[in-house]
């Protein structure tokens, strides 16, 4: 966030002697100096959320600047509510979430946070081609932006060019023009003693290969299932096919914060509206229920859409933990072979 904004205020602050409400700020309606407001608002609106743990909607208020405040006053605006906010960022706990409206209705601290360099980033863009000067943003910054709430997005040949065309700002070779966009903060699911928190491709990146993710994991975790599956998220990712919600949850106990194990479907809902799930925990949260409690949120959620209809696991047949799973989440055995039994739950009928 920091980053983000002293790149805004290093490159704008060479040009505060122009004049800032004659020109539009690049494909924007609004003019310069009214983006520039815009940016310093989002940044303390979104600093509020966290700090408030609002729950329902926006916090009831916005910024103005002083009457007679000149664009170096107004850069200096955009500075001080960066700082609150990564003070606000800084000081939340990992599983907190707030309201934001798209699209599951809350955000935690690192989906702000890309929203925040998102906003100062591509609002430095408007201003800087209406103000005919170049710009381009450090890369780490795009691709925090891009892997945390563009995962639907697949990778174009730079990050920065990536996230222009993304948001209907720029053009990317064999893709159509975007006309309407809008990022995508992961999705939780709350069951009675867990969070299924999904996995965004930036921390299916780090569980991928040796790291955690962002999450405090119980003792022996992530173990090599979470990984592979991470990988698959990742690979999917790369090949513009993911879905986030489509994807996979880590699942957070809620008394300790601690990440106990993995689940989540191999892929989007096929034509004949299945989707299959999969799951692994790690071995010193197994025999509290947890799996099945999961299970049931997971596959509940999932017939909850239109786009399903039945949710499938396949599971080895000498895997008889699992099975114990399935069954009390109220899958049923329909087929089997010499290496597996496949089970459905089936969406209520009637």
């Amino acid at each position: 966030m920091e980053q983000a904004v002293d790149e805004c205020v290093g490159l704008l602050g060479a040009v505060t002697d122009r004049d800032w409400e004659a020109v539009r700020a690049g494909r924007l309606e609004w003019i310069c100096r009214e983006t520039a407001v815009h940016v310093a608002d989002d940044l303390i609106a979104y600093a509020g959320q966290l700090a408030g743990r609002e729950q329902e909607a926006y916090t009831p208020f916005e910024i103005s600047l002083e009457e007679g405040t000149d664009n170096a006053g107004a850069l200096r605006v955009i500075r001080t509510m960066g700082t609150l906010f990564a003070a606000a960022i800084r000081t939340t706990p990992r599983e907190v979430r707030a309201f934001h409206p798209y699209p599951f209705r809350s955000a935690n601290r690192e989906g702000f946070a890309a929203m925040g360099v998102a906003e100062v980033l591509l609002h430095t863009h408007d201003m800087a081609e209406g103000l005919g000067i170049a710009y381009e943003p450090a890369p780490e910054l795009c691709d925090f932006v891009l892997t945390r709430i563009f995962p639907h997005v697949q990778p174009g040949p730079t990050s920065w060019r990536t996230l222009l065309w993304a948001t209907g700002r720029g053009d990317l070779p064999g893709r159509e023009p975007v006309t309407g966009w809008r990022w995508s903060n992961n999705l939780v699911i709350p069951t009675d003693r867990l969070t299924l928190e999904g996995v965004t491709p930036a921390a299916a990146t780090d569980l991928s290969t040796v790291g955690d993710g962002g999450f405090e994991w119980l003792d022996g975790g992530p173990i090599e299932g979470t990984r592979i599956g991470a990988g698959l998220v990742f690979k999917q990712y790369e090949d513009g096919v993911h879905r986030p919600e489509w994807g996979m949850y880590v699942l957070v106990r809620r008394e300790d914060g601690r990440a106990l194990g993995a689940m989540g479907f191999h892929s989007v809902p096929d034509e004949s509206r299945r989707v299959e799930v999969g799951y692994d925990l790690v071995e010193a949260a197994r025999g509290h229920g947890y799996a099945t409690e999961a299970l049931r949120a997971l596959s509940a959620w999932a017939l909850s859409r239109d786009e399903v209809g039945t949710v499938v696991a396949n599971v080895e047949r000498d895997n008889a933990p699992s099975h114990r799973v399935l069954a009390r989440a109220g899958f049923e055995a329909v087929s089997e072979d010499t290496e597996q039994i496949g089970y459905e739950l089936r969406e209520p009928r009637g």
